[in-house]
């Protein structure tokens, strides 16, 4: 796993494009796994979210017009520029009084123990410098009975995964090269998911931490999945 300094770096890259290059590369399928995430967070009644890897603020801004004025949301991101997108994207926005935004590592994230109802991150956790850390500061900042919902990339059912890894390894990088100028983060995004474990295998992973009721969502036939676990 490359450090997190190098992943920082290669988003800062991006930032710009990075909103315009998810929704083409996804065909706008983006939307609907966002929506799918905060219908599930809302289903908990949290009084306080974070959202971890925020980037632009797309699903903080999601969870927002989910949620209600009335649930505090804010977003933690380590790289700047991309914090800087989400606060310009913010100033657009009417009702955005309860969301805030915060420079946070998710190695070691500015939060005392047990504080947070729910904790949300979207295709983020795939790129953690170490993984069952990142896990283990999730879990400790949440409060008992708090749950953690991840949107993830996962392995494809059978019937998708010819279609899905030619997409991902020969069309994906020359679309995300006209998108945003650089071919090599893409690159990097299938790399990435190849090596991700599949469902089962990364449920165990967070009840090995001490996660509890852990189940998983897939959709677009298994390309991504949202796993849910509670504290």
């Amino acid at each position: 796993m490359p450090e997190g300094a190098a992943i920082s770096r290669m988003f800062a890259g991006i930032a710009s494009r990075y909103d315009c290059a998810n929704h083409l590369l996804s065909f706008g399928q983006d939307y609907r796994w966002r929506r799918k995430l905060a219908a599930m967070v809302k289903a908990r009644d949290p009084k306080d979210v974070v959202d971890l890897a925020t980037g632009s603020g797309d699903v903080a801004f999601t969870l927002r017009e989910t949620l209600g004025p009335r649930v505090a949301v804010t977003g933690l991101d380590f790289c700047q520029p991309m914090l800087d997108q989400a606060e310009e994207k913010k100033k657009q926005r009417p009702g955005t009084e309860n969301l805030r935004f915060a420079f946070g590592d998710c190695m070691n994230l500015p939060l005392n123990d047990a504080t947070v109802d729910a904790i949300t991150i979207s295709f983020g956790l795939r790129n953690f410098e170490d993984r069952e850390r990142g896990m283990r500061e999730m879990l400790r900042v949440l409060r008992p009975g708090g749950a953690a919902f991840i949107l993830e990339f996962s392995q494809p059912s059978w019937w998708m995964k010819p279609f899905y890894y030619a997409y991902l390894k020969g069309i994906l990088p020359l679309m995300a090269r006209m998108a945003t100028g650089n071919r090599d983060a893409y690159e990097y995004l299938g790399d990435s998911i190849e090596k991700f474990p599949a469902r089962p295998v990364f449920a165990q992973q967070l009840r090995d931490v001490g996660f509890a009721e852990v189940k998983a969502i897939p959709m677009t036939g298994g390309i991504v999945a949202i796993h849910e676990a509670r504290a």
